[in-house]
């Protein structure tokens, strides 16, 4: 039995402008393109326009569609199955080229577009600072959004490179659209003393301390602490895939050793469908520097996961 769709009112939405999303290219695995009766929309934005080291993040969304058929449909840890889910795949949304500022006016319009469809998002990049402009738009339909990061890297530059948009900004960009302020940074291992400073003093840092990524069941317990409060809030969950270890992970374009491993993953899952999770992206996948594909394949896995969370969200 399908899972019927979210929906803000009884009136039926209205339909999706087509001039939104290019539908052109590969499609994620049980995916339908039209949205009518579906819970969860995916969408891609093929964009590393600031990217600071290893360019390449623009091609993720293709490749986590095109390795997606290689995966089942049924997740035994979470005992769940794309099958009973109705969601589609609305494309990739159309950016223009060049300066970031259109192209998070874009994620920020076609994330809207999805929400007023009555679906919950997940978009996949591309690069991470285009988590804002999907924040800001869920964040106007939910203020008292929270905000969960996982992630290698503070994010948390003002600016970087000449520009306040800089992927390495994208955590600083979304706290200015946030209106709770309730941001938890999840094991975050790699920032400047600046950065770091913040995070203690703000408490917003989830998971500290010496060779916590071997310890998965620790790093739960932290975040079961930090995340307790929020229960029945509605929770947007960004993933930067350089938060895995380069070893499962190399393609990404600023890997940093000591990551974390799917076991760690996996329990953070077990803690979120607890939790209201509304919206998620997964991010900075560039996967030509990966030659082996497993990059890509983990990448799909975790965007199967966060579409049957949010597809069994009430």
């Amino acid at each position: 039995m399908r899972v019927s769709p979210a929906s803000a009112s009884a009136s039926a939405p209205a339909p999706l402008d087509p001039d939104l999303f290019d539908r052109d290219g590969a499609i994620f695995m049980g995916s339908r393109r039209d949205p009518e009766g579906c819970r969860v929309g995916l969408f891609g934005v093929p964009y590393d326009g600031t990217t600071s080291f290893r360019p390449g993040t623009r091609f993720g969304p293709s490749a986590i569609r095109e390795v997606s058929s290689g995966l089942e449909t049924y997740d035994p840890q979470l005992d769940l199955d794309l099958d009973d889910l109705a969601f589609a795949d609305l494309g990739a949304v159309a950016i223009p080229f060049g300066a970031p500022e259109p192209v998070l006016a874009a994620v920020g319009e076609a994330t809207r577009a999805v929400l007023e469809l009555g679906l919950r998002p997940l978009m996949l990049g591309g690069e991470h600072s285009l988590s804002s402009g999907a924040v800001a738009a869920v964040a106007a339909r939910h203020p008292d959004l929270a905000l969960v990061q996982l992630d290698a890297h503070a994010d948390l530059r003002q600016s970087w490179l000449g520009t306040s948009h800089s992927h390495a900004c994208a955590m600083r960009r979304c706290l200015e659209v946030l209106p709770s302020g309730d941001l938890l940074q999840v094991a975050i291992r790699s920032g400047t003393r600046e950065e770091f400073e913040e995070l203690r003093r703000s408490g917003r840092l989830v998971g500290q301390g010496p060779g916590l990524s071997l310890q998965p069941e620790r790093l739960q317990a932290e975040l079961v602490a930090a995340l307790a409060p929020l229960r029945g809030r509605p929770i947007y969950l960004t993933v930067d895939l350089d938060w895995f270890d380069p070893a499962v992970m190399p393609g990404t374009g600023t890997p940093e050793p000591g990551g974390y491993h799917w076991g760690h993953f996996a329990g953070l899952l077990e803690e979120l469908r607890q939790h209201r999770l509304v919206a998620a992206d997964v991010v900075e996948l560039a996967p030509g520097l990966d030659p082996s594909g497993i990059s890509a394949v983990l990448a799909a896995k975790v965007t199967r996961s966060l579409l049957l969370l949010l597809g069994q969200g009430q």
